[in-house]
């Protein structure tokens, strides 16, 4: 099987996953906060240019339908930093274990990284936490960073990182 064909199975497998976790979803137990967001892991994993990847994220606890907004900053150990806004959907599967889908553009800088192809970056994500009883979260996330092709090359970059999600409230007292 070639490139283009294993990525198609991928997508497909991806698709069907995301269809079946969709189905298991359980609503939300109680309306959750607005969130800072600590993450660190690896930028373009499995490839040649891997470097360690920090974030920063403010999680917004407003709901505009089923989305949540959120904004966050990005640096690597190559100088490659990413700023971007955008939206998430919280998919609760028990009083513990969360899911968040999110997407976001943003403007990307290599530094001396990875050049992605373009100053506008997309960036889709998910992520599985587990929720402890005071609403913090820690979690698992992959997420792919893309130009959708509106530069001249787009090679893309997946990201793995481990995400402490703290409520906001917790940093000012209940």
């Amino acid at each position: 099987m070639g490139l283009p064909e294993c990525q198609k199975g991928i997508r497909r497998a991806a698709w069907v996953g995301a269809v079946a976790l969709l189905l298991l979803i359980q609503p939300a137990r109680a309306e959750e906060q607005a969130f800072i967001a600590f993450s660190a892991g690896a930028f373009d994993v499995g490839k040649d240019e891997t470097a360690a990847e920090g974030r920063l994220e403010y999680r917004s606890g407003t709901r505009i339908w089923v989305f949540k907004p959120f904004a966050g900053v990005m640096g690597t150990s190559d100088g490659g930093a990413y700023g971007y806004a955008g939206v998430l959907l919280d998919l609760f599967y028990s009083r513990r274990i969360v899911a968040t889908l999110s997407f976001a553009p943003g403007v990307y800088t290599e530094g001396d990284g990875k050049d992605l192809g373009h100053g506008l970056e997309f960036r889709s994500q998910l992520e599985i936490a587990y929720r402890f009883d005071d609403r913090a979260r820690l979690g698992l996330s992959i997420s792919h960073m893309s130009n959708a092709s509106i530069g001249d090359k787009n090679p893309g970059s997946e990201s793995l990182m481990l995400t402490y999600a703290l409520p906001i409230r917790s940093f000012f007292g209940d």
